[in-house]
């Protein structure tokens, strides 16, 4: 999705600080070890265009979710709209977010909901190269199924490469017809190196 120029380009933007509203170290909130900055408007040119374009491709896809697991909510073909009606109720700060993770650290399994207006899919697009500039650091995914155990899967990235997941809720087909699963992801422990990911997250926050 993004050549290893424009990704080293990114990386850099994160020890200046003008380009975003607030930076969290993961450890003082429990939410493991490590730290991220949340952009501020506006946002770099390729993270508002990686920001419009999907969103516009993955709407369709996200009203088809929720018909699937009856639900009522729907989202408007341009992100314009949608943030709009994030704001008016008062979730107005971007959610886009560059997250830098070294040798020990990890994010715990979690979900990035922010208010009452939730977009279910967003976008993860590794920034840094595996096996050369860190060890470990996978992408984790987990499926949590009713009365069942749950099912965990790990994403393998490159440099550049993405991955569109759920938010939240799920539909998943079985033998009686759809029903919903709940969604957690986080990053498993890096043995070494550095590694910096984007994240792109389309609905605002409070």
């Amino acid at each position: 999705m993004l050549d290893s120029q424009t990704c080293l380009e990114l990386r850099k933007l994160y020890d200046q600080d003008a380009h975003f509203r607030s930076r969290i170290v993961m450890q003082r909130h429990g939410f493991g070890s490590g730290e991220y900055k949340y952009f501020s408007n506006p946002l770099p040119d390729v993270i508002a265009g990686f920001r419009q374009g999907f969103y516009e491709r993955l709407a369709p896809f996200a009203n088809g979710w929720n018909e699937r697991m009856g639900l009522d909510r729907r989202y408007p073909p341009e992100l314009d709209s949608f943030l709009a009606e994030c704001h008016g109720d008062g979730q107005t700060k971007p959610t886009p977010l560059l997250l830098k993770y070294g040798a020990g650290d990890y994010n715990c399994l979690h979900q990035d909901v922010y208010g009452a207006h939730l977009f279910p899919v967003q976008l993860v697009i590794l920034l840094s190269e595996s096996k050369t500039e860190f060890e470990g650091g996978e992408f984790v995914m987990t499926e949590q199924r009713p009365r069942m155990q749950s099912r965990a899967e790990v994403v393998s990235l490159g440099i550049g490469d993405g991955a569109l997941f759920a938010v939240n809720d799920r539909p998943k087909a079985g033998s009686r017809g759809d029903y919903r699963v709940k969604m957690r992801h986080g990053v498993s422990r890096i043995r070494s190196g550095e590694r910096l990911t984007l994240g792109i997250i389309f609905h605002d926050a409070k």
